[in-house]
């Protein structure tokens, strides 16, 4: 429709199809808003829901439409370009503007996605997918305009039954869907290409919070991410069904996750990793036998004060029990008096021996299966406890941790199982 006839400097006449169009919407909208959809049917809920999803759409279609003409506001406003009015006078962050004029250029280009936003079938994150797969092609010397052309159709056609996640892993192979035959070689060396360049991404920063915990990321590739994630999840999910069977409050997942790496990493096998200078690779804690025996005394994870991190006795106590630690404990004149003797730890076939005896956590009332235990000396080694059966106990890491926490106290009862209280 054309609207020169209606006004005479844009948006000041009363007859302005444009204002007449936006205050109609916004009447529409504010009529439903003054509405509490508690009072509504299920159906008109379920109905509002569907024709919004398509409003949206088409919502974003004319902003898009506009975006893609607005180089002459900026030419009014003396803005150096339209992401510089939209920062002043909307309050979008430049980079967001520019995003969103760069996309509202590129559906311009595509006139099948510009009406499928228009009809409502396409949402917005859906063709933002299509024009990054269509950008792609038209880079991909193999690629034909006709390719071009058969592939916005395709996706535009997928994208009104598939979600944006799905319409992403389409839209990276419908070359080949197009023409497997001059395609599918194409296709695995881009793989290829994409696994080389994950290769050179993959990172990983770990830092001090400085409060009893560690701050960490990183990109792994896809494949060695998922094994990551499986691996991660594999110790998760038995704490989140015992958690679930005892009737208790479910922590968040992303809390289980943690914990499930945490565990991840408390039971790796020291032989499997590797070698520096003739020794396994081991974290190592330096503590003095006098602060070892105090219930509230400190070491120091690592080699010194200067690039070692400092924990409680108690952590390092509990750390004493897995094969995987070597504490150093100095006397007070900094000799060596203990350098985690191997005889100290648990052997595989004793923790194997007290699986087979003890079929679960020892700790009065849990049953967390013996796989996901620790062996436990019931007399601190520091006190003279001896690595032995008779001596120990499978324990799950929650009261692994009491065990080793000046606030409880433990005894064994007749039957076998540790009782745990509260320090008075």
């Amino acid at each position: 429709m054309s609207v020169e006839n209606h006004f005479g400097h844009w948006g000041t006449s009363p007859s302005d199809p444009v204002t007449t169009a936006l205050a109609g919407i916004e009447t529409a909208l504010g009529d439903l808003l003054a509405m509490d959809p508690a009072y509504w049917r299920t159906s008109q809920k379920k109905d509002v829901l569907v024709r919004l999803q398509h409003l949206k759409a088409q919502q974003a279609a004319l902003e898009l439409r506009v975006l893609a003409t607005a180089g002459d506001i900026a030419e009014e406003t003396g803005d150096k370009d339209a992401s510089a009015w939209m920062r002043a006078e909307l309050l979008v962050d430049k980079g967001v503007a520019r995003s969103r004029i760069k996309f509202a250029v590129a559906v311009s280009k595509h006139e099948l996605l510009a009406t499928g936003l228009a009809d409502g079938v396409v949402s917005h994150d859906k063709a933002q997918v299509i024009t990054k797969a269509l950008d792609a092609i038209e880079t991909n010397p193999a690629a034909s305009t006709e390719d071009l052309l058969l592939a916005e159709k395709l996706l535009v056609d997928y994208a009104t039954h598939l979600t944006a996640n799905e319409l992403r892993i389409v839209g990276k192979r419908i070359l080949v869907e197009i023409d497997p035959a001059r395609f599918e070689d194409a296709e695995a060396k881009a793989h290829l290409a994409e696994e080389e360049r994950a290769q050179q991404k993959t990172a990983l920063r770990i830092w001090d919070n400085h409060d009893g915990t560690v701050g960490f990321d990183g990109v792994l590739p896809v494949a060695l991410g998922m094994r990551f994630k499986t691996h991660v999840e594999a110790w998760a999910q038995p704490r989140k069904q015992q958690i679930v069977e005892k009737g208790t409050p479910l922590p968040s997942w992303e809390r289980l996750m943690g914990q499930g790496l945490a565990r991840l990493l408390e039971t790796i096998d020291p032989d499997a990793l590797p070698r520096h200078g003739g020794d396994a690779t081991t974290i190592n804690v330096v503590i003095s036998l006098e602060e070892l025996r105090k219930e509230l005394g400190t070491a120091i994870l690592g080699f010194d004060e200067t690039n070692g991190t400092t924990i409680s006795a108690a952590e390092a106590r509990k750390m004493a029990c897995n094969a995987t630690i070597i504490p150093w404990v100095l006397g007070s004149d900094g000799q060596v008096l203990d350098a985690g003797r191997s005889s100290r730890f648990f052997q595989p076939i004793q923790r194997k021996a007290l699986r087979l005896q003890q079929k679960c956590c020892q700790a009065e009332g849990c049953d967390m299966p013996p796989e996901w235990c620790d062996a436990h000396h019931l007399t601190a080694w520091s006190l003279g406890g001896k690595t032995d059966l008779a001596d120990g106990v499978l324990l799950c890491p929650h009261h692994h941790r009491m065990a080793h926490a000046p606030a409880y106290v433990h005894e064994r009862l007749p039957d076998g199982t540790v009782r745990f209280a509260r320090r008075s």
